[in-house]
């Protein structure tokens, strides 16, 4: 199969941005989540300055939440191992900002797949144009990308939407744990008409089509975690109320089941 010179260049370029061991702190701090960062700086609105009863109690919150995800995390890590998150889903600032919290919490490194193959492409502009108007190019970088991040440990990965498209995608996902991020679709058009003005109704018809032809691969992941489920189990009818913490637990307790269901399995094939 024939590369074309964009997407040669772009792979040229992301063996140069990915493939150095995470003890070069010069490189990895590119893309690492700055570690202990406050839970009002992942809030989708800015807590008010004043002290009353009310923001106290919200603090309080704050502290009880930050406590559970991180009792959760040190309760898997051992035996994580190392293993690495692959977050896929139609992309959002919801799965981008857990994603973040998830890596922070997990003294893990972040990458988003999607920003590794904009910066190979030289920026935004390129990147949107290379996607448009070279799609195969495009694909091969994104594979490109999955295979360099795959063959590495102690990641947190948002995966861009079409990561799930390919046979040799799905493959590379599997050297980790592959955990679907399933938010509503007028969630995800809200976020991306912040940064364009398109109506809502046509993004949320593209964001649909979408959606049908990936929603088969996203289901292989090894565990689903849905916005509307954990706003359920918390008795929220309002599906803004659920916070990235909420998600970040709620993803926490899939790996420790998953690690749980593997642990079982090893020792059952454990001959006596």
């Amino acid at each position: 199969m024939e590369i074309t010179t964009t997407a040669l260049h772009c792979t040229n370029h992301l063996h140069q941005i990915i493939l150095t061991p995470l003890s070069r702190p010069t490189i990895a701090s590119q893309f690492c989540f700055p570690m202990m960062r406050t839970r009002a700086s992942l809030s989708r609105f800015p807590r008010p300055l004043f002290r009353t009863a009310f923001t106290i109690t919200c603090f309080a919150a704050d502290a009880n939440a930050s406590f559970l995800i991180q009792k959760k995390a040190t309760d898997v890590s051992p035996a994580l191992k190392g293993t690495s998150i692959f977050l896929v889903g139609m992309n959002s600032s919801i799965k981008t900002c857990l994603g973040k919290l998830l890596a922070e919490t997990l003294r893990y490194y972040y990458f988003d797949s999607d920003s590794l193959v904009e910066d190979a492409a030289g920026g935004k502009s390129a990147f949107k144009s290379f996607k448009e108007t070279d799609e195969q190019g495009f694909r091969e970088s994104e594979t490109e990308v999955l295979k360099q991040l795959s063959s590495m440990g102690r990641l947190v990965v948002c995966a861009g939407n079409g990561a799930v498209q390919s046979s040799t995608n799905l493959a590379l996902l599997r050297h980790g744990i592959s955990i679907w991020i399933d938010v509503p679709l007028d969630m995800v058009a809200s976020g991306m008409m912040e940064e364009d003005q398109t109506e809502h109704a046509q993004v949320v018809a593209q964001l649909g089509s979408s959606y049908e032809e990936l929603r088969d691969g996203y289901a292989t992941a090894d565990a689903t975690v849905s916005l509307q489920n954990v706003a359920c189990q918390l008795g929220y009818d309002d599906l803004n109320a659920v916070t990235p913490e909420d998600m970040t637990l709620e993803v926490l307790k899939e790996i420790e089941r998953l690690t749980r269901v593997k642990k079982m399995m090893e020792e059952a094939a454990t001959p006596f």
